[in-house]
Order: structure tokens, then C-alpha cells, then sequence
């Protein structure tokens, strides 16, 4: 929101949606959208490695104002690396402009009925998602590396490497670790079976 003439105004709305590549679909973000009011929709094909080449973005950003709102589907919309997701996030944040990201309703910043502190709250749960994920990708290497290094000692063949858990997963299991949401919750954002939810977090547990 913004203040003019001494009232307080909202902004304009503006989705973003990327995929990585021009063989891939946008509808199912734009399905996501249904029943908002948005002002603006973006669609932009670039690769999620960094903000420089997503000249889309770039021009949406340079249109923004305080009070504005940016919805995206998922926050790995913003990019692949934590560290230049939660860079740009503060951005925005600085900007006086609202993020919303509809996979996971915690990430919204304008609905929050808390003020500062749900802000707070808000930016405190990303930064968790960003160290959580940057950390199991850090222990799930070092699992692995000493486990190779001790099974080639053992004289062991590798056949098919075990896939890993997805990423999706392991940010909303957080979530529901803290009692922020639900299993159904959890299965619903990461599109999997409750039998496949106790699986996955048996292997974290582990």
C-alpha cells in the first residue's frame, strides 16, 4: 500500500512466470492464477541460474513501486540459488513492494495481519528454507563422497546412483517440522503420496 492525498492506496498487481526453457509450459502457472486479480502478467523463458539475462524480469522490476504486489507460483521462480533468491527478496522488500508466493501461503507479505513482525516472521522462514536447503545439498554430498570412499575401500561396484529427495520436499518438510503446516499440506505442494511423505522423511530422519 501507498499513501496519496492522505489515503492509503494499493498498488498494482504483476505476476511473474518463468520457465527455464522454450520447450516447457507456462500453464500451470497461469492455472495458479486463476481467481486473482492480477494487472500485469509476465512470462519469461530464461534459465533460473541468475537475474542478468531475464531482461523480462529486469524490465518489470525497473516498473515497480512501494505498494506494489509480485506474485509467483513457486519461489525457486526467482531463480536456482538461495543466496541470490533471499538477495533479491530483501531487494523487493527494500523497494516497499509485496511478494506472494502461492505454493506455500506463508510467503506473503501483503496478507500478513502482523505488520513488522510478520514481516519479520515471513523473511525469517525464507532465510530457514534458503540454509535448509543449502545445507542438505552440502550433507547430501558429504554423505555421499564418504560413503563412495568407504564402499570403493570395501572393494563395492556402484550400479544406478539412489535419486535424491527433492528439493520442494525438504523446504516444506521444514515447514512442517515447525508446525507451520500440515502433511496434506506438504503433499499437496510437492504433488506426492502420503506413503511417499513418510518415505522421504524416514530418509531425512536417517
Amino acid at each position: 500500500m501507498s499513501v496519496k492525498e492522505g489515503k492509503l492506496t494499493m498498488g498494482k498487481v504483476f505476476a511473474y512466470i518463468r520457465v527455464s526453457t522454450r520447450e516447457q509450459k507456462e500453464d500451470r502457472q497461469l492455472d495458479s492464477l486463476r481467481g486473482l486479480k492480477v494487472d500485469e502478467i509476465i512470462i519469461e523463458k530464461a534459465s533460473g541460474k541468475n537475474f542478468v539475462g531475464r531482461e523480462k524480469y529486469q524490465q518489470m522490476k525497473a516498473k515497480l513501486r512501494a505498494g506494489d504486489l509480485v506474485i509467483v507460483h513457486s519461489i525457486d521462480r526467482f531463480g536456482r540459488n538461495y543466496k541470490q533468491i533471499c538477495n533479491e527478496w530483501e531487494a523487493l522488500i527494500n523497494m516497499g513492494v509485496d511478494i506472494q508466493v502461492l505454493d506455500m501461503p506463508v510467503l506473503n507479505t501483503r496478507d500478513n495481519q502482523n505488520g513488522l513482525t510478520g514481516r519479520l516472521i515471513t523473511d525469517i522462514i525464507l532465510k530457514l528454507l534458503g540454509y535448509v536447503a543449502e545445507r542438505e545439498r552440502m550433507n547430501i554430498k558429504t554423505r555421499q563422497s564418504e560413503g563412495i570412499a568407504s564402499a570403493k575401500q570395501r572393494g563395492v561396484k556402484f550400479g544406478r546412483p539412489k535419486a535424491e529427495i527433492p528439493k520442494d520436499f525438504i523446504r516444506a518438510y521444514e515447514l512442517y517440522k515447525n508446525g507451520l503446516i500440515k502433511v496434506k499440506d506438504v503433499m499437496s505442494m510437492c504433488n506426492i503420496a502420503k506413503s511417499t511423505f513418510y518415505k522421504y522423511a524416514e530418509s531425512i530422519k536417517s
